[in-house]
């Protein structure tokens, strides 16, 4: 099988492109900025989904549902958050469509134009809240912990394949406190909850930091986020926890009845993260040959190909790999006895190569004789033979082995490209030639990161947690700073 995948040093971007489309996760669709996830990038999506969801519900959320539409009005309410969104938002404004009179197919019925415009959610903080006021009258209703899977809109002009699309799936947490202490607790809690998903189980490391002022969330009084490094040295935002203080509790009236029996406003959270990560997957760990996938959430973990000449060979095959797979099933691993005969042995595993299916086992005639299997990992492209015996609990420890072994990998590579930079011209130079996180002070004011990020496309992506406090000059304008943060080019 010719698998036509331009290399990452050749051009990082179309050798994106080819593992999303090759790889069989998504497809381009007839709505420009729009895609298809296609089954296998949708098993990997649910994968990921079902352990967050489960995260969720072990912190206390419940799943909700809330419209697709939200009224302009609504979007009207909160000043900073219509500003931030203004120009991302797809508008209705009709509910009817006619028959062109003139034989044009259909076309919108002027008649039935919208008394107010209904917009398609970009996120969903103005219509829950508005539910919200219903929903909490005392302190007894708090806190109110509620989650919901769904897709939003955002007018991207320019789309990637699950990078950035006019359409994606997420979930978005919201959440209504009687205190600032424990609305940022959850602010916090949900952000831990991101990093250990993103570390433990795409096996990708990330830096949990808050965002500078002008890359806040629109609305928001603080953002926290968790940031990870491509392997072509951009940054990519893999997820962000919101501290709404009570900018949307006072934009629609949310109170509660205290203990004392005061009215407060509530104080509020929100989060999210979406199928973004599933492009991150990709860049984070793929080469030449294809996708390679943690196995914790690759939707399948094993395939197992046969070898053989003729059916009596097959049969005595097919007839141990039957008792293989039932015991793999019973380990709760997910594999695949590939026993097609429309492909031979070598295009089989060069697509589940290109598909990036940790662990391939092949079963010939002289390996049944023999009682093993040749085991080949994704990761590091090592074969090895087996005992069939205990075949399960080796297939265990191997698995959970190129787990760690990739996140180790991604690591290493991001450690060595976190580099201070303590002049103008080596923060340039680190930004051209090497990439990665740049480490370097700064004045605090949007004046200065804006002019940064005009001159270079770099931007701050977090000041880390628990930053050290570290007296210096600023990169640009040489004032006084009191730490360093990270600067990267980034998604």
């Amino acid at each position: 099988m010719s698998k036509e995948i331009t290399s990452r040093s050749q051009d990082y971007a179309q050798w994106y492109n080819d593992l999303v489309l090759k790889g069989g996760l998504a497809d381009y669709s007839a709505v420009r900025g729009c895609m298809v996830i296609k089954p296998y990038g949708f098993a990997l999506w649910e994968n990921m989904r079902d352990v967050l969801d489960a995260k969720f519900k072990e912190t206390g959320h419940q799943n909700a549902y809330f419209p697709l539409f939200i009224p302009k009005s609504f979007l009207s309410k909160e000043a900073a958050h219509v500003e931030g969104f203004a120009k991302e938002c797809a508008v209705v404004t009709h509910y009817r469509l006619k028959n062109d009179p003139n034989g044009g197919g259909v076309v919108v019925d002027p008649e039935a134009k919208l008394e107010e415009e209904l917009i398609v959610r970009p996120t969903s903080e103005t219509i829950i809240w508005n539910t919200y006021k219903d929903w909490i009258q005392s302190y007894r209703d708090l806190p109110l912990l509620i989650n919901q899977w769904a897709n939003v809109v955002r007018w991207e002009m320019r789309t990637r394949l699950f990078l950035r699309t006019a359409e994606f799936l997420w979930q978005e947490g919201h959440t209504a406190h009687a205190t600032a202490e424990e609305a940022i607790a959850e602010t916090r809690q949900m952000l831990d909850v991101y990093a250990d998903f993103a570390e433990n189980y795409m096996a990708m490391p990330v830096i949990k930091g808050v965002k500078s002022p002008s890359e806040r969330f629109a609305g928001a009084v603080d953002t926290y986020c968790i940031e990870a490094l491509m392997q072509d040295g951009k940054a990519l935002q893999a997820g962000t926890s919101h501290f709404l203080g009570q900018n949307f509790a006072k934009a629609f009236d949310v109170q509660f009845s205290n203990k004392e029996n005061k009215l407060e406003y509530v104080w509020a959270t929100s989060w999210g993260v979406s199928t973004r990560l599933v492009g991150a997957l990709v860049m984070a760990h793929s080469d030449d040959d294809g996708l390679i996938l943690p196995p914790r959430i690759a939707p399948l973990q094993v395939v197992i190909v046969p070898i053989y000449k003729g059916n009596d060979q097959k049969g005595l095959i097919d007839e141990k790999v039957q008792g293989i797979v039932k015991e793999l099933k019973a380990a709760g691993i997910r594999v695949k006895y590939d026993d097609s005969d429309n492909s031979r042995p070598g295009w089989k595993f060069a697509e589940y190569e290109l598909k990036g299916v940790p662990v391939r086992l092949a079963i010939g005639a002289r390996d049944l004789e023999n009682n093993v299997a040749e085991v080949a990992r994704r990761d590091t492209k090592t074969k090895s033979s087996v005992s069939l015996d205990g075949i399960a609990q080796h297939i265990i420890a191997l698995l959970e082995e190129i787990q760690q072994g990739m996140f180790n990998k991604a690591k290493a590579y991001r450690e060595e490209h976190i580099t201070p930079a303590n002049t103008w011209e080596e923060f340039e130079k680190l930004l051209d030639e090497k990439g990665g996180f740049i480490s370097a002070h700064w004045d605090g004011t949007e004046e200065t990161e804006a002019a940064i990020k005009e001159r270079t496309k770099a931007t701050i992506r977090c000041i880390p947690l628990d930053n050290p406090q570290e007296a210096g000059s600023c990169i640009l304008t040489g004032k006084p700073s009191r730490e360093r943060v990270l600067f990267a080019r980034a998604y």
